[in-house]
């Protein structure tokens, strides 16, 4: 037996921030790049499924779990060569961006509170407040499993788009590192996001020191229940349940005509520009469609975040079918009152909507 492989398979809901899943077949625990190489490697050769996993916060897990091999990414650490920082794939995101703060390094402050790895940054694009990962991006470090070699991808043919990469859907690519570029002066990104821009008091595109902006997006993000913490059910989620659809062109203004007919003439649609389309607000459509706050699925044990309804959390005892049969509903229910259909954030796994 591999010594980083573990005797017993593990249940995914002790690896997964909704604390839900089953077990998986095989679990193997990966502390370098080398142990991930050598055990994918392994199980492709014994024509084994493999899931590869990193803080759990993007996952959601079949209740009868995974019937493959789980990798464990448990990479740690990052150097820094001038303006470039390569981190390795398992390193929490979280406490990188603190430390960047810490050392005055500033890019990816708006970023801050988000749970998971380092790894799973660039396959979903990950962003919030205004700010994207693929900004910051200079390459990724990858195992390509079907040429069996490591190489490197620079962050222009990643195809990054909102939420996506050439990466997502995917796992003929597992990411090893990620070299971002970081900003010397200590300053943060511009400022974009409007909520935020109004809790520092500054205008949009204006930069601020990035502890700043971090303490403001870490306060922003913990008054949403979007900061993980063990005590608060609300955390017990996968983030942002499903994300903020768009609308192509020629699409845009036939569905916004029948959602100001539902809600009301009076009442704005929050939209926003967006490559081939206009993006909407997956909260609100959410909201409108009469799904409030703390709304709970059927059984109780599986709800919308009572602080906000674009997580759907685990409130203690809830099964993946629970979960699912709750996104089922908020999905129907957007489709059916406005015509537009949500599409999940996080990766199902042996499991569908």
């Amino acid at each position: 037996m591999n010594p980083a492989e573990t005797p017993v398979s593990p249940r995914l809901a002790d690896h997964t921030t909704l604390r839900l899943g089953g077990p998986a077949r095989r679990f193997v625990r990966a502390v370098t790049s080398a142990d991930v190489v050598a055990a994918v490697r392994e199980a492709d050769g014994a024509g084994e499924p493999v899931l590869l996993l990193g803080g759990g916060s993007n996952l959601v897990v079949a209740d009868d779990g995974f019937p493959g091999t789980l990798v464990q990414i448990a990479t740690t650490g990052w150097t820094r060569d001038g303006e470039i920082v390569e981190v390795a794939a398992g390193q929490e995101w979280d406490a990188f961006v603190a430390a960047l703060v810490e050392a005055g390094l500033g890019g990816l402050e708006c970023l801050s509170g988000i749970p998971g790895s380092v790894g799973a940054t660039p396959i979903q694009n990950v962003g919030a407040y205004g700010c994207e990962v693929a900004e910051s991006i200079v390459s990724v470090e990858l195992y390509d499993r079907a040429a069996r070699e490591v190489r490197t991808v620079k962050a222009d043919e990643l195809g990054f788009a909102y939420r996506t990469s050439v990466l997502k859907g995917t796992d003929s690519g597992v990411v090893l590192s990620v070299r971002f570029r970081v900003d010397p002066s200590g300053e943060s990104a511009p400022i974009r996001y409007g909520e935020l821009a109004r809790t520092l008091g500054v205008e949009i595109g204006a930069k601020v020191p990035a502890a700043r902006a971090r303490a403001a997006v870490l306060g922003l993000r913990r008054g949403k229940g979007m900061v993980l913490d063990p005590a608060d059910h609300d955390t017990w989620s996968a983030g942002s349940f499903f994300t903020n659809p768009i609308l192509p062109h020629a699409a845009a203004e036939t569905t916004l005509r029948r959602i100001t007919a539902v809600v009301g003439q009076d009442v704005t649609v929050p939209q926003y520009p967006a490559d081939g389309g206009v993006k909407l607000s997956a909260a609100w459509l959410i909201e409108r469609a009469g799904f409030a706050k703390g709304h709970p699925g059927p059984g109780g044990r599986a709800s919308l975040s009572t602080k906000h309804t674009l997580a759907l959390t685990n409130r203690g005892g809830a099964t993946t079918a629970d979960l699912l049969a709750l996104a089922r509903e908020v999905r129907d229910g957007v489709r059916d009152r406005f015509g537009v259909i949500l599409h999940p954030e996080p990766l199902l796994i042996a499991c569908v909507l």
